[in-house]
């Protein structure tokens, strides 16, 4: 006798989820792939006949069939806190005598695992339902980020097994495979697409999609390694509650470890060091959290760090290399670079080639000459740079690194920035600038054109299909020199490298014209700030184009109109009205009207009563918990203006971590600073 469809369905749900445990949690898979997708393919095709049988949970209804309107913030049940950092074996052990004088005598245990390079979130489960999924935020509210949460295939959908919690709020990272990463990152290549920079700032990117079909295909992965409400708490230490979140179906760090005291900690620190590289995920350093939950609570926390909980981060790693060349490399605005060419070496994991040297003047600080011996580190964990040069090595014959003469991209006239640091071409029409500018312009904090990346913009400029950033709104009248660009990527094919023709093609060329299609319509600060107007980034664009609602106005407006903007200086007004009053601006302008591209934004509606509603507020250095745009976006939702540079007319300053000279600059003229945690107080974010 045929099955019950509902009872079919749920015995498909049930192995399908087995499976996933298997896979994610127990990391021993049972069936290949395909078969797995087979098994979806059955669910779905079941589901379809009898819809009314579809439930939130189901295995099939991870990616929702409707982008969601925008971001509703929401409230962590428990706040989600910072952990502080510790860099030697002295603050380690500094950290633990912390711990036995707050336990008064009590002996206690660490928990420890690696700290994985993700992006935080919160997942809560209710009834042992998937019911809300939210960024970290400010760790006392985030975004609700569920839809594209559910994308994740190791995120549980529903929980497995006996005595599930009535709500488990479940904190962990949502974090891109090395390999897969590369993998992705090599097909965007190939296609011509803009790669994106590193796993983690991809990552976060792609939790912030409102369309979750648009970055199912991206393999993201979800690891615990903590946990918010807990109702009831069945557990009396951390690994005891990891051991049940396995049970349930949560993937957890299959590296964790306990360590009885602070010289095991200091063991293991010492043996990640370069172990960590073996790793599917990037990870700067280790967790050091005690084992029991009576202890932490006992131990507390401050304003801003739990009291039973440290981070021990790895020194950057460095390599010797010989510096072989310097090449130069034009900026969009014919800044030129100096990148150092060396002989390939393996730091941090992967093979590096080229470092930044910055500029002229930290050549000649470093002195560092062609064939010198040379010290590099990864800074941040991402970009390779020279840090000195290893003197007692240098070769007679070393050269001296000097500025270029002339443009290297169009040979063109160079001239250095007065009072700066800085060489540029002067030349406006230089193939380069006109390159980067067009990469910038369609960049995700700018016009946000998918698809339209560096591989693309370079074929469209050599195949003359564009010239400026107006001749991409014409592309469509090229379509089938479009669709036929051909991108090489090399691919290692039976242990040999071999090169791979690919044309753009079809699909991507109808993808690219409704990226085109939809960036018309993006508000005028946007394309303000992707217009390459020296000296004015978003925030400034934001500025002007609150204040004057329209492109023309703009356009039209005199240096003393301009300075009226806060946070508008007469070196930008300056800026500004050169680039208007320029025949090729004049052009470009009339040009993207032709096109159909938006110039306009009405007033935004300012809160009149929030802590900083006719304030003028600047963010300087790095916050902890907030990035420059959310930071930035809060102080605009709560009546205030967020500026780029400081003047007398700025009314707050919020100072993060390593700040530059505008918060020196405030102090000067009497503006008040403050640091990141009296703004979020300011802000009612604590």
């Amino acid at each position: 006798m045929a099955a019950n469809p509902g009872q079919e369905i749920e015995r498909l749900r049930a192995e399908i989820q087995r499976h996933d445990h298997l896979y994610y949690v127990k990391a021993t898979p049972e069936i290949s792939d395909r078969e797995y997708d087979r098994l979806i393919e059955q669910l779905r095709a079941l589901e379809s006949k009898h819809p009314e049988l579809i439930t939130p949970d189901s295995p099939t209804q991870r990616v929702g069939d409707q982008p969601v309107e925008g971001f509703e913030h929401v409230a962590h049940a428990v706040p989600m806190l910072s952990i502080d950092n510790t860099y030697d074996e002295t603050q380690l052990r500094e950290f633990d005598a912390r711990v036995a004088k707050g336990l008064d005598g009590r002996p206690y245990r660490y928990m420890v695992d690696p700290k994985v390079d993700g992006v935080a979130v919160s997942l809560r489960y209710e009834e042992g339902r998937l019911v809300l999924a939210a960024s970290r935020g400010d760790g006392v509210t985030g975004d609700r980020i569920t839809h594209t949460a559910r994308t994740v295939r190791s995120v549980p959908l529903r929980l497995q097994g006996k005595n599930l919690p009535r709500v488990c709020e479940v904190r962990g990272e949502i974090f891109w495979p090395k390999d897969d990463f590369a993998h992705y990152n090599t097909a965007r290549a190939a296609a011509g697409e803009e790669t994106f920079k590193n796993p983690r700032n991809a990552t976060a990117g792609t939790l912030k999609q409102l369309d979750p079909r648009k970055i199912a295909d991206r393999n993201l992965r979800f690891v615990a390694h903590g946990f918010g409400q807990v109702e009831p708490l069945q557990a009396h230490r951390a690994s005891e509650l990891f051991d049940q979140f396995t049970e349930w179906g949560i993937p957890v760090n299959p590296e964790r470890t306990i360590a009885e005291t602070v010289d095991d900690v200091v063991a293991l620190c010492h043996e990640w060091e370069t172990k960590r590289y073996e790793l599917e995920y990037e990870t700067d350093g280790l967790v050091i959290k005690v084992d029991s939950l009576d202890q932490r609570d006992i131990l507390g926390a401050t304003s801003k760090y739990p009291r039973w909980c440290i981070a021990f981060k790895f020194a950057a790693e460095q390599a010797e290399s010989r510096l072989l060349r310097v090449d130069f490399q034009v900026g969009k605005l014919g800044t030129i670079t100096p990148r150092a060419v060396m002989e390939p070496v393996l730091l941090a994991g992967t093979t590096v080639q080229h470092a930044s040297l910055h500029n002229f003047d930290q050549v000649r600080r470093l002195d560092v000459r062609v064939s010198d011996t040379v010290i590099i580190e990864k800074a941040g964990e991402i970009i390779p740079q020279v840090v000195r040069v290893v003197g007692e090595k240098r070769p007679k014959d070393a050269k001296e690194i000097r500025p270029p003469q002339k443009c290297p991209a169009c040979g063109g006239e160079v001239m250095q920035d007065e009072g700066g640091v800085y060489v540029r071409c002067i030349n406006p029409g230089c193939i380069a600038q006109r390159k980067e500018r067009l990469i910038y312009f369609c960049g995700r904090d700018q016009m946000d054109i998918e698809g339209a990346g560096q591989a693309l913009i370079e074929q469209l400029v050599d195949h003359e299909l564009v010239r400026d950033c107006a001749d991409l709104f014409l592309l469509p009248k090229h379509r089938a020199a479009v669709e036929g660009l051909v991108f090489n990527h090399e691919r290692v094919v039976k242990g040999q490298t071999k090169t791979i023709h690919v044309e753009f093609g079809a699909k991507r060329t109808d993808a690219l014209f409704e990226a085109l299609e939809a960036a018309k319509k993006q508000p005028l600060a946007r394309l303000l700030a992707a217009m390459n107007i020296r000296h004015v980034g978003g925030a400034t664009a934001e500025l002007l184009a609150e204040h004057f609602e329209t492109l023309e106005k703009i356009a039209d407006a005199s240096e003393e109109e301009l300075t009226e903007v806060e946070g508008v200086g007469t070196e930008v007004a300056g800026s500004i009205r050169k680039f208007f009053a320029s025949k090729d601006g004049r052009k470009l302008i009339d040009r993207l009207a032709d096109a159909g591209v938006n110039m306009c934004q009405p007033k935004k509606q300012a809160a009149k009563d929030g802590p900083f509603a006719g304030m003028t507020v600047v963010v300087t250095g790095t916050l902890d918990s907030l990035s420059r745009k959310e930071a930035e976006d809060l102080i605009k939702s709560l009546g205030g203006k967020a500026a780029g540079s400081v003047s007398g007319k700025t009314g707050l300053v919020v100072v993060g971590d390593s700040p530059g000279s505008k918060a020196e600059k405030a102090r000067s003229l009497g503006v008040e600073t403050v640091n990141e945690a009296e703004f979020l107080r300011r802000a009612g974010r604590r």
